[in-house]
């Protein structure tokens, strides 16, 4: 059985690492990213009628001032999400499975919404505020050297475009995506790409699962 190896950043690459042994699969963590808070001041909680979460880490790492928003309604995006942000005191609100245009489009158009989020955040609706409270810095020669004969997990487009830069030797690797976002910018020469069926972390290891029992092409 091949190698599964996991790209996030922690805590989310204990979690998959933990979900990974579950199934029985040799997972290796190597983080491409560190994750780590940064200075940011909580905006008129009046002004708003929710909080949009899209990443746990905003739980994690937004320190003091969250406490000025817990009288906020949350919306967020993923089950692991919505378990911080009720753990931090938020009323959860919504909970999407999907991506956060999913969630979005199901919720009233007229809600005014403060999205905290990561400095490497994707686009979101123009009525929704960005305030970034944590940041991703690439992590310094991770050793993605010894990756061959492995299943890549590539849980956003940013790990695929820093997996590409790293990896020349890429023949033997297979590449289990998130999305197809992830998938294209992990650009191509790989021995397989493959997109999970949904954007969890249950679904890419489910595939990850079927690659590892999959002989790779000679």
């Amino acid at each position: 059985m091949r190698r599964v190896i996991v790209l996030r950043p922690e805590p989310g690459a204990s979690d998959t690492m933990a979900r990974a042994r579950k199934l029985g699969l040799h997972a290796v963590s190597i983080p491409l990213f560190a994750v780590e808070p940064i200075a940011w001041e909580a905006p008129n909680a009046s002004a708003f009628d929710g909080v949009l979460l899209t990443s746990a880490n905003a739980i994690r790492h937004g320190g003091r001032h969250l406490a000025s928003l817990r009288g906020l309604k949350a919306y967020a995006v993923g089950s692991a999400t919505a378990h911080a942000a009720r753990a931090a005191g938020f009323e959860v609100a919504a909970t999407g499975d999907g991506s956060v245009e999913t969630l979005l489009g199901s919720l009233d158009p007229g809600l005014r919404l403060l999205h905290l989020c990561g400095d490497h955040r994707a686009a979101a609706a123009s009525a929704v505020t960005p305030i970034v409270v944590y940041r991703s810095r690439p992590v310094e020669r991770p050793p993605v050297h010894d990756v061959s004969d492995s299943v890549v997990l590539v849980h956003s487009p940013r790990a695929g475009r820093r997996l590409a830069e790293l990896v020349e030797s890429r023949g033997s690797i297979a590449i289990a995506a998130i999305s197809k976002a992830a998938a294209d910018a992990a650009g191509s020469g790989w021995a397989e790409i493959a997109i999970a069926d949904q954007p969890s972390d249950e679904a890419l290891l489910a595939l990850a699962a079927r690659l590892c029992n999959t002989p790779h092409p000679q």
